[in-house]
C-alpha cells in the first residue's frame, strides 16, 4: 500500500509541475502549503455593516450583490464604499445603467467626483463589456454596476414593444459572470451589482420576492445583502431621515445572516449613530437607565448626548472603532 501511495504522490507531483510550467506558478497548489492569507477588504465606511460582514468590510476580488426595494438605500451604501475606496487611493468606476446617479448626493457622501470614472451605457452588453475591460486593466479597485434590472439586452431595446424576450437578461448575466469571476479574483477588483426586487406570479406560499437577472448572480456572488427601509424618522412631525436594515443573506468569507441598522439623513450616513450602536451591541458601551458608560466613565445622559460627545472627541471615536472591529 505504501508503494502504491508513493507512486500516486509522484504522479500527482509530476502533474502539478506540468500544470505550473504551462499555466504559471500558483495555478495549482496544495491547500496546506502556503500561509493563510487574511481577506483584503475595502471598508464600507459604516461600522455596523463592517461588523456584520465579518471581515471588517467588502472583500477585494469578489462579486457582491446589494438588493432591495426602491429608495431603500442601496446606492447610498455603494457611494459610501466608493468614498472609502477613494480615501485609500483606490480607483473606482460607476456603471450607471439606470442613468440616475445624483452627483450632489455622491459629493455629500464624500465621493471625489473629479476622480470617479463614470459610464452611462445604452445596452446591457455594453455595460458588461465596459466592466470587463476595466477589470482586465488591473488598475481599477472597485466597479459599481447600478443596477442589474437596468441591464437591458440590445435585442430587447431594438425589438418592438410587447415582443416576448424570455430569458434574454438571465442568459446575458450568466455569460458575463462566467467570464468575470476568474478575472475579478486575479485583478483583486471588487464588483458590486445593485439589484431591484420583483414578485413571482402565482406564489401563495413562501416568499414571492425575487431579483431580476436569473440565478447566475446568486451563485457567483460571495456576499448578498438585503437592504430594507424599516422606519421613517421624524422630529416635531418633520421627516429628517430613514432607518434601514441590512441583512447579509449570503457570505462566503464569514458567517452569514448578521444584520446592521443604519440611519440616513439629508447629511448622509449618520456615522456617530452607527458607531454608538455598534459599541452598544458589542458591549463596549453599557446602558444603566438612561445613562451610558464606557467602563466606569460616564459618557452622557441619553443617546443624543453620547453621539455629540463621540462627534467632538476624535481619540474616543478611534478607540471605539478599533475595539468594535477587534470584537467582530
Amino acid at each position: 500500500m505504501k508503494t502504491q501511495n508513493s507512486e500516486k504522490n509522484k504522479a500527482v507531483t509530476f502533474a502539478m509541475e506540468q500544470i505550473q510550467k504551462q499555466f504559471g506558478r500558483g495555478s495549482i497548489m496544495r491547500l496546506g502549503q502556503g500561509p493563510v492569507v487574511p481577506v483584503e477588504v475595502i471598508s464600507s465606511g459604516i461600522l455596523p455593516l463592517d461588523v456584520a460582514l465579518g471581515v471588517g468590510g467588502i472583500p477585494r476580488g469578489r462579486i457582491i450583490e446589494i438588493f432591495g426595494p426602491e429608495a431603500a438605500g442601496k446606492t447610498t451604501i455603494c457611494l459610501s464604499i466608493v468614498a472609502e475606496a477613494q480615501k485609500k487611493g483606490g480607483v473606482v468606476a460607476f456603471i450607471d445603467a439606470e442613468h440616475a446617479l445624483d452627483p450632489s448626493w455622491a459629493k455629500t457622501l464624500g465621493v471625489k467626483l473629479e476622480d470617479l470614472l463614470i459610464s452611462q451605457p445604452d445596452t446591457g452588453e455594453q455595460a458588461l463589456e465596459i466592466t470587463e475591460t476595466l477589470i482586465r486593466s488591473g488598475g481599477v479597485d472597485l466597479v459599481i454596476v447600478d443596477s442589474v434590472a437596468a441591464l437591458v439586452p440590445k435585442s430587447e431595446i431594438e425589438g418592438e414593444m410587447g415582443d416576448s424576450q424570455m430569458g434574454l437578461q438571465a442568459r446575458l448575466m450568466s455569460q458575463a459572470l462566467r467570464k468575470l469571476t476568474g478575472i475579478v479574483s486575479k485583478s483583486k477588483t471588487t464588483v458590486i451589482f445593485t439589484n431591484q426586487l420583483r414578485l413571482k406570479i402565482g406564489v401563495f406560499f413562501g416568499n414571492p420576492e425575487t431579483t431580476p437577472g436569473g440565478l447566475a448572480l446568486k451563485f457567483y456572488t460571495s456576499i448578498r445583502m438585503d437592504v430594507r427601509k424599516i422606519e421613517t424618522l421624524k422630529k416635531n412631525n418633520q421627516v429628517y431621515g430613514s432607518r434601514i436594515r441590512v441583512k447579509v443573506v449570503k457570505n462566503k468569507v464569514a458567517a452569514p445572516f448578521k444584520e446592521a441598522e443604519i440611519v440616513i439623513t439629508a447629511s448622509g450616513v449618520d456615522r456617530e449613530e452607527a458607531l454608538v450602536d455598534a459599541a452598544i451591541n458589542s458591549g463596549l458601551i453599557t446602558k444603566s437607565g438612561s445613562f451610558f458608560k464606557i467602563g466606569e466613565k460616564l459618557l452622557g445622559h441619553g443617546k443624543e448626548e453620547v453621539k455629540e460627545m463621540v462627534k467632538g472627541d476624535e481619540k474616543l471615536k478611534e478607540k471605539l472603532m478599533k475595539e468594535v472591529l477587534g470584537k467582530k
